[in-house]
């Protein structure tokens, strides 16, 4: 989005990006840092020149605007078989890029879709229309994936090969489909199979990033090894759901020792080993989170960093509150006073502690969906807060105006504010306005309560409503995109090492500040390999033996010519011991099964359209039979004329000749 701008803000540029020749350069360069928030920019190159991707965009765009090039029903777009997004756009599709620069034919669909949507606030006479061709982007993008056959080529060609494109003539960041589809919330590319396959294969580590080339994401080597020894490799820390898992642990280590801190109060204010490893994981997570905010910048705060953010400070804020109570003497009455306001603090986080642990358990279908439904409302409740900040704001001056004109002193500001408060929680106190500049006070305490209970309240409702129902037609959808998002933001650069709060206070006081500025990085590489495995010991030990299945799991389904992530299902067990071709059944199937790519009334006006053809050269041929009968017929009455008259000539000829 553009930058705020008095032009804007007075009504003197309409357009919706105001700066806009700069604003795809900061989008683009935007969305990929909140994605992958620590790369080396000099090192990454599109696998495709940018012109020439862009040409392939421009060429798609060309031809979206023929295929839909009015305003439609989304349903024609968007339906099975459709009649707008036929094979045969699908396979001029594929064409735009030409056999060398098939594969990015899909990042140019996200990147038209991208243009559309920004055309569709640009031109808000055609929104509609816009918005549509950028549904017909993703439709035909989910095509192409799903009909690709090659795993390979589509995983590392198609989906996570980087591209660029050519703005302002200058090449945009490279980026994959993977990261563009989460970006723009492309639910349907998300959703589709082979792009789920490459999320798995990157959340199971089956896929990694090429040391020598971050730009290009390599197979893991060692996937199919059985043996043991081969996986107890501490770089497999980097593997999202192996981060995912001890991050989990660390969370309900937390919060079991914020448990045992909060019931077992010390009186004498001394700090005991509990509370002290609470207040190590805390100066933990709030160093995990200045780093990123120092990597990513502010593009990745969100809901959950605020959510953080407040949760640390009321730590801290207890961890402060004791060291203060700890610099008086055992006997003062200060130190007893800091010693409680410390708990008091330490005590009201409780719920913020328990809220979040869902930030980690969205790896779950059923969090993870609830999640995506709360960041919606909250999203739609910023519109209900504006109104009431506004509302709220205008009252609550009227109400300081009237205590202000009664008695020249506005000494009532508390309980104006109680009062408020209790009204926008549903429970008003009409009994103290009798008296408040009457009758003024009672009757605009009674105007805002109608308009903050009966107006606002039911406003907030019907957004509520409204989107829980949009993401409850899309769950699955949502939470794939939830969880590609996920896997997305634990890939990090191949020199980054994984430090899992709290062990990021190791790397920072034990190995970047006495090591990283002289060491060769060569060496300093060895050294932090050497301490991830001592502090990941206890989870490579697991997960090694994990790995070692799953590589016994892959090499059965080579062996019997499956994918490598292939399982075999109850219905499979059995199937090869049944010859359906043989017995007939498969062609009965075949008979019975209704022919999905046609209306049933188009099938059957072409079965009438070829009974008539067959009943009109029927027609035909009867016809000329007919002909041909009667030709006969006429020929045979005129040869016994001509015989007859013959006859009697020959009679006339004799009896002359007898007279």
């Amino acid at each position: 989005m553009g930058s705020l701008s008095w032009r804007r803000l007075l009504g003197w540029d309409r357009h919706p990006s105001d700066g806009h020749e700069h604003d795809y350069d900061r989008w683009w360069h935007d969305s990929r840092r909140r994605l992958l928030p620590h790369y080396h920019d000099e090192h990454l190159e599109s696998a495709i020149p940018p012109q020439a991707v862009t040409e392939v965009a421009l060429r798609l765009r060309h031809l979206i605007e023929e295929c839909v090039p009015c305003e439609l029903n989304p349903e024609l777009v968007t339906r099975p078989h459709s009649k707008v997004i036929t094979s045969k756009v699908i396979k001029a599709a594929k064409e735009a890029g030409g056999k060398e620069h098939g594969p990015c034919v899909v990042f140019c669909l996200l990147v038209n879709k991208r243009w559309w949507k920004h055309q569709s606030l640009v031109e808000l006479w055609d929104a509609d229309l816009h918005n549509l061709r950028a549904v017909a982007c993703e439709v035909i993008a989910k095509q192409i994936i799903e009909t690709e056959n090659d795993a390979s080529y589509l995983m590392h060609s198609v989906l996570l090969k980087r591209y660029s494109i050519i703005i302002n003539g200058k090449p945009t960041p490279p980026a994959n489909v993977v990261e563009r589809a989460v970006d723009l919330h492309a639910l349907r590319v998300i959703g589709s199979s082979g792009y789920q396959k490459c999320i798995n294969f990157l959340w199971k580590g089956w896929l990694v990033q090429d040391e020598d080339d971050p730009s290009t994401f390599v197979d893991y080597k060692d996937k199919d090894n059985t043996s043991y020894y081969a996986h107890l490799d501490p770089d497999r820390m980097r593997a999202p759901m192996y981060q995912n898992v001890t991050q989990m642990l660390f969370s309900f280590i937390y919060l079991i020792l914020y448990t045992l801190a909060i019931n077992s109060v010390n009186a004498r204010g001394e700090i005991d080993f509990i509370e002290g490893t609470l207040y190590v994981f805390t100066i933990g997570y709030i160093c995990d989170e200045v780093s990123k905010f120092w990597k990513a910048g502010y593009q990745i705060l969100s809901f959950w960093h605020a959510f953080n953010s407040v949760l640390y400070a009321l730590v801290m804020t207890s961890l402060v509150l004791r060291f203060i109570a700890l610099s008086a003497g055992v006997d003062d009455p200060v130190r007893h006073q800091y010693t409680t306001l410390s708990y008091n603090f330490l005590a009201v986080s409780a719920p913020m502690f328990w809220g979040r642990l869902l930030l980690y358990l969205d790896s779950f279908r059923f969090f993870g969906a609830m999640l995506v439904v709360l960041k919606v409302m909250m999203r739609e409740s910023m519109i209900f807060f504006a109104l009431l900040a506004v509302i709220f704001i205008g009252f609550l001056q009227a109400f300081i105006g009237l205590d202000f004109s009664e008695d020249q002193v506005a000494d009532d500001f508390f309980f104006i504010i109680q009062a408020m408060a209790n009204a926008l929680m549903q429970s008003p106190d009409f009994s103290g306005f009798d008296k408040f500049s009457h009758p003024f006070g009672l009757i605009l305490y009674y105007c805002f309560t109608f308009v903050v209970m009966v107006v606002l309240l039911n406003i907030l409702i019907a957004l509520y409503n409204s989107a829980y129902e949009d993401i409850y037609d899309n769950a699955n959808d949502e939470y794939l995109a939830t969880f590609a998002q996920k896997t997305m933001t634990f890939v990090r650069a191949p020199d980054e090492n994984v430090f899992i709060p709290p062990f990021n206070l190791v790397e920072i006081f034990c190995l970047a500040i006495p090591f990283e500025w002289w060491m060769s990085k060569k060496t300093y590489e060895h050294l932090n390999d050497i301490v991830m495995a001592a502090l990941y010991s206890p989870l490579l030990l697991v997960s090694a033996y994990f790995e070692m299945k799953i590589a016994q799991e892959i090499r059965g389904n080579r062996a019997r010519g499956e994918e490598d992530d292939d399982t075999i299902e109850e219905w499979e067990q059995m199937s090869d011991h049944f010859d359906f071709e043989g017995d007939g059944w498969s062609k009965a199937v075949a008979s019975a099964k209704s022919n999905l790519e046609e209306d049933a009334g188009v099938v059957e006006m072409k079965k009438l359209k070829q009974e008539v053809e067959e009943l009109k050269k029927m027609i035909e041929g009867l016809t000329k039979l007919i002909a041909g009968g009667n030709g006969l017929d006429a020929g045979g009455k005129k040869g016994d004329e001509e015989g007859e008259l013959l006859r009697i000539g020959d009679e006339e000829g004799e009896s002359s000749g007898s007279a």
